[in-house]
């Protein structure tokens, strides 16, 4: 009887347990990796991917390279930190060096390291928390940090705000511990590291500054500067003078168009939108206790607090504000949200209000966790431009037709695995056909299905041989976003081949 007892007690999953947290982040993350294919949004892709692999293929697909600027006596820095996407071309370099070619067989591999990467984010989290609070509290954050239903998409999208926070939890490790003069300086250059990563990550480093500053901890202070500065003078200083003549080229770039142009692009006048994204992801009413929880750790947690409260009102008084801004500080907002919470729990109401919140949170997010570790996102653009990758293009002409649709997306050329095909968009029903006279098409990328069969008719009328080649349909979640918001352009897409003979085409 006893030894039946001890076997269903090794049957039975111990949700306490550090090595089961870790063991489901890392299957939810393994399995995003293999299909939540595609790219999130527009910078991750096109500022990282078709940036850093056309570089791979001797190719500047941005013209970020002085070299390749069309004024090539005064050429002029973007202001895109060259860190994250010149590690990307590393990594594309070695895969073509070793024959490794396929767009998605590279981004598979690259998904997964990613996903490896973003552990980090759980495993410092949870010593964290155990550190600086109790292990039940390590508990809770290991499951929100390991499945939250947005961090296993995230975790494996080329989104510099997520590639960032592995560095940067880890070099807060390293300042919790607090053992020796060596940690703040291997502190220091871990967050350096993330700051060369993403600029904006300096206002958390000076919020970490002014702790010790207010605490006068001068060595401490001294030598986590000291680490933030090797390290950023090494990738931002070195690095830009061999590419540009003169260091920091690309950061002075970044904060003069930011001081003066920045603040014009894409104006959001919602001051609360990062506080909402922040709880909002938590759901509610558990998200509204984790921003209980994260005002209230400010006195026991100030280390901690301090920086994530600069980075949050940097953001939320900056003009330009895009919700992926706000990813970097989430998982310090689930760490100090679960501690700040706990002082509240020796109240009945409070501790019973957790508890009801905290259910009706696992119960819709593990779903939605299920949900998002296999959303393929922009699913019709990869696929129609994969399609072409097997005809090893060269300087294919292709017309984008969307005269009945919403206008057509920027076409992602990786998946095509050419950098020099030509595209010409049709947006209104009023252009001609063929947009630009005398100019032939190898394939006709129709957008939409409204009016799809008159608009084919017409083209066969200039192409008889015109024959479908590929129907891409856009993923579930794409058509989800394309319902609530219709200017969304993840449409139906189909490409026909016009095949039309080589001497016909000028």
């Amino acid at each position: 009887m006893k030894e039946t007892n001890n076997i269903e007690q090794h049957r039975r999953i111990n949700f306490s347990s550090f090595k089961t947290i870790l063991i489901v982040a890392l299957v939810l993350r393994l399995l995003a990796a293999f299909f939540s294919e595609g790219y999130g949004m527009q910078d991750d892709h096109f500022l990282v991917i078709e940036a850093s692999s056309s570089w791979a293929d001797g190719y500047d697909y941005n013209n970020w390279l002085p070299w390749n600027q069309l004024d090539k006596e005064k050429p002029m820095p973007e202001g895109h930190s060259f860190t994250y996407v010149g590690l990307n071309y590393v990594f594309f370099y070695c895969c073509k060096a070793l024959g490794i070619t396929d767009p998605k067989v590279l981004m598979l591999l690259n998904r997964l390291i990613h996903a490896l990467l973003s552990m980090l984010v759980v495993y410092f989290g949870i010593k964290i928390t155990n550190k600086i609070s109790s292990r039940k509290n390590a508990v809770t954050v290991g499951w929100l940090l390991a499945a939250l239903s947005v961090m296993p998409f995230l975790s494996v999208r080329n989104l510099v705000e997520m590639a960032a926070i592995p560095f940067l939890i880890w070099g807060v490790w390293l300042l919790v511990k607090e053992e020796t003069n060596k940690h703040f300086l291997y502190a220091g250059l871990l967050i350096g590291f993330a700051v060369s990563l993403r600029y904006q990550i300096a206002i958390f480093g000076i919020g970490i500054g002014l702790y010790y500053l207010f605490n006068k901890k001068i060595k401490a202070l001294i030598f986590f500067g000291l680490g933030g500065i090797i390290v950023f003078s090494l990738t931002q200083g070195i690095v830009d003078y061999f590419i540009w003549g003169r260091p920091f080229a690309e950061f002075l770039a970044y904060t003069g168009y930011n001081a003066v142009q920045g603040t014009q692009y894409m104006p959001n006048h919602n001051y609360f939108m990062y506080v909402w994204v922040l709880m909002g992801v938590f759901l509610f009413p558990f998200g509204l206790l984790m921003g209980i929880g994260f005002v209230r750790s400010a006195k026991s947690q100030f280390l901690i607090f301090l920086p994530t409260l600069l980075f949050l009102l940097f953001h939320t008084l900056y003009p330009n504000r895009q919700e992926r801004f706000i990813l970097s500080i989430l998982p310090f907002f689930v760490i100090l949200g679960v501690i700040g919470y706990q002082s509240l729990m020796n109240k009945a109401f409070w501790k019973k209000l957790w508890i009801i919140s905290i259910t009706i949170f696992w119960i819709l997010n593990i779903p939605l966790a299920v949900f998002g570790t296999f959303i393929y996102s922009k699913k019709s653009r990869v696929e129609a431009m994969y399609s072409l990758y097997s005809d090893h293009l060269q300087e294919e002409r292709i017309l984008l037709e969307g005269s009945e649709s919403t206008k057509p997306s920027l076409m992602p050329k990786f998946y095509a695995g050419s950098w020099h095909c030509v595209f010409l968009e049709r947006i209104e029903p009023s252009q001609p056909l063929l947009v630009s006279t005398g100019f032939n098409f190898d394939y006709i990328f129709f957008f939409g299905e409204e009016k799809l069969k008159s608009r084919i008719r017409a083209y066969k009328k200039i192409y008889p041989k015109m024959k479908l080649y590929k129907v891409c349909e856009p993923s579930l979640v794409d058509k989800i976003a394309r319902t609530l918001n219709p200017r969304n352009s993840n449409q139906y897409i189909e490409v026909w081949k016009t095949s039309v003979p080589l001497e016909k085409k000028h």
